[in-house]
C-alpha cells in the first residue's frame, strides 16, 4: 500500500480560503471561490487515480519510496533523516539502477515542493510546507543533522542504491 498523509494538499487550500475570507468571499457566496475550493478538494482524488496506474508506478522513485516499508520506517523514526531525504530530492535527478533505464536515460526528478509532499506522505502527516526550504533555514534553529537542498548524504545515497536508484551527478 502506498503511504499518504491525510493533510496533503491542505496548506494551499486553507491559505486560499483564509485569504478569500479576509475579503468576505466564501464558497457559499462566491462562485469562483467555490470552484477553487472544489478544485483543491479534488486534488487527492486525482492523485489517487494517478497513483493506481501501473504505468505511473514504473521507474518512479516516489512510488518506491512510498511503498517500501524499511525506508518508510526510517523516515517516520527520524526527522533529520526525513529532511535529508527531502534535501536529496531537490535539484537532483535519479535513474533506476538497471540497464534499460540507464541506457534510455529514463530519469526521475521533482520540484522542491513535490519532494516535501513525498516526505509528508511517507511520514503520514503534514504537507509539503513542513519540509519545503528546510535546508536553507538558520542551522542554529534546526535539529542537528539537517542539510541544504540538493545535498545527498552518504546514508541517503546508500539507501537509494539499496532501493534500486542511482543519484545522478549535477553534470549528468
Amino acid at each position: 500500500m502506498i503511504s499518504k498523509s491525510p493533510d496533503r494538499n491542505t496548506f494551499q487550500k486553507n491559505g486560499y480560503l483564509s485569504r478569500m475570507a479576509d475579503k468576505e468571499q466564501t464558497p457559499d457566496n462566491d462562485a469562483n471561490v467555490a470552484a477553487m475550493f472544489e478544485y483543491y478538494s479534488n486534488l487527492n482524488n486525482i492523485k489517487m487515480e494517478r497513483e493506481a496506474d501501473p504505468e505511473w508506478q514504473k521507474n518512479n522513485l516516489e512510488y518506491d519510496l512510498r511503498t517500501t516499508e524499511w525506508i518508510l520506517e526510517k523516515v517516520r523514526a527520524s526527522e533529520p533523516y526525513a529532511q535529508n531525504l527531502y534535501a536529496a530530492m531537490c535539484n537532483r535527478s535519479f535513474v533506476r539502477n538497471d540497464v534499460w533505464p540507464i541506457l534510455k536515460q529514463e530519469q526521475w526528478s521533482c520540484s522542491w515542493r513535490y519532494a516535501g509532499g513525498i516526505v509528508a506522505d511517507m511520514r503520514q502527516g503534514g504537507d509539503y510546507i513542513d519540509w519545503y526550504c528546510s535546508g536553507i533555514r538558520d542551522v542554529e534553529e534546526e535539529p542537528y543533522g539537517y542539510v541544504p537542498e540538493s545535498v545527498v548524504t552518504e546514508e541517503i545515497q546508500e539507501d537509494l542504491l539499496r532501493l534500486g536508484w542511482l543519484v545522478l551527478d549535477d553534470k549528468e
